[in-house]
Formats: C-alpha cells, structure tokens, sequence
C-alpha cells in the first residue's frame, strides 16, 4: 500500500500528476477542490459556504477541510493507497494529518509566483463537464469549446489577479510552513514543475523510488478522466 500527498502552490499541476500516478498504480486520487467543487455544482450547504469564501479570493476554513477529509478517508476504498492533493494546507491540518496516518512521501511541485500568474490566469473550465482545460499547455480543439461535451469554457470566478494575490499571500504564510514540519518527519520529493508534464512524472517517481509510466493512461485521458 502506497500513501502519499502531493503539494503545490495553485496551478502547479497537481490534479495531473497525482491522476497520473493513481490512475497507473490503483491509487484513490483524493481531491479536496473537486470534492468542494461538486458541493458547490450540487447546491449543497457546504457549497454555499465554499463559494462564498472562495469568491473573495480566501482559503477555505481548516474546520471544514479537515471534516471533509475525514470523512473521505473514512469510506476506506483505498485498497492499494492514496494520493491525497490539496491538503494539508498549513501547520494545523498537517499535525492532523500525520497523526492520523502514515505516509510514504510527500511530493512539492516547486513554481515561481510569476508562473503561477501565467497558468492560472490562462486557466478556463469547462461550465457543462467541469473539465479543465488550459490556453496555454492544454488548447481545446476549437476556441472556446470543451473537446469533450461541446459546453462553453469559461473562466474561474476565482481566477482573476486580484483573488490569485490573496491566495498567493496565504500560501506563502500558511501553506508553505507545511513543508518544514513533514521535512522533519517524512521523506519530502522537491520537483521542478515547470518542466512539461511528462518531465515532471518521471521526476516524481525517480525520487520516491517508483516503477516508470507503465502503459496506462496518457496525460489527455487523465485529464478527461479528472
């Protein structure tokens, strides 16, 4: 059994590289953003909370991330393991986190602010099958349009410079102290993100030591399947 947590400032590639890695070793991909964000498409209390704190450019509260990983957790389908992204997000659920469970690594997707900038501002969603989609590394087939379903791609309502500076200063104060507690009880993988994805993957299995790409799937199935 394999348990890991991928971290990474926002647009540093995380779904992906954490879909590629459960998709080829049997791995539950644990989300936090695509479990709020099915609460919010679902109209749920939780999504209503999470929408408002996320338009104003904030963090979810840790009551609420915590519960809700909790309660992923606790369904215990993880048969061969777990790459649980977007958490721990600082010191708090981290302590949590690791009395909770015993991880295998943790991995780091290292991305200069001013990329962050570029990717996330060139982000856009799809509004009918919620795929991501990317204007400058993952172009739809035709302008404007998912590949998949034919919806209309659209922007994040959280995307935009002012909220991404608010997020940019929360993690930098919150998130990144993380790193200094798991370095001093887990093996921590520090990865160049701004390699090409393929680049990145290898990376993160030469450090933890694990198999290569075997013949599953490829980055773009991954990413209609996330």
């Amino acid at each position: 059994m394999r348990k890991y947590v991928i971290m990474g400032v926002q647009g540093s590639g995380k779904g992906t590289q954490a879909r590629l890695l459960a998709a080829d070793l049997d791995l539950v991909h644990i989300n936090v953003g695509d479990i709020f964000r099915w609460n919010v498409q679902n109209h749920t209390k939780i999504g209503a909370q999470v929408r408002r704190t996320v338009d104003s450019g904030h963090l979810v509260e840790d009551d609420l991330v915590e519960r809700v990983v909790r309660e992923r957790l606790a369904n215990h389908d993880w048969n061969y393991g777990f790459v649980v992204d977007g958490f721990p997000r600082n010191a708090r659920q981290a302590e949590f986190f690791l009395e909770s469970y015993d991880i295998d690594g943790v991995i780091y997707l290292d991305l200069p602010d001013e990329e962050v900038v570029r990717r996330v501002l060139a982000r856009r969603l799809c509004s009918r099958c919620g795929l991501d989609y990317n204007l400058i590394a993952s172009r739809p087939r035709q302008a404007g349009v998912c590949d998949v379903c034919g919806g209309a791609l659209v922007g994040r309502a959280d995307d935009n410079p002012e909220a991404l500076a608010v997020r940019l200063r929360e993690y930098h104060s919150k998130t990144r102290p993380v790193l200094e507690i798991f370095q001093r009880k887990e093996y921590v993988a520090v990865v160049d993100a701004r390699q090409p994805v393929p680049a990145v993957q290898a990376d993160i299995r030469a450090r933890l030591h694990l198999p290569s790409a075997g013949g599953g799937s490829s980055v773009a199935e991954v990413r209609r399947a996330g």
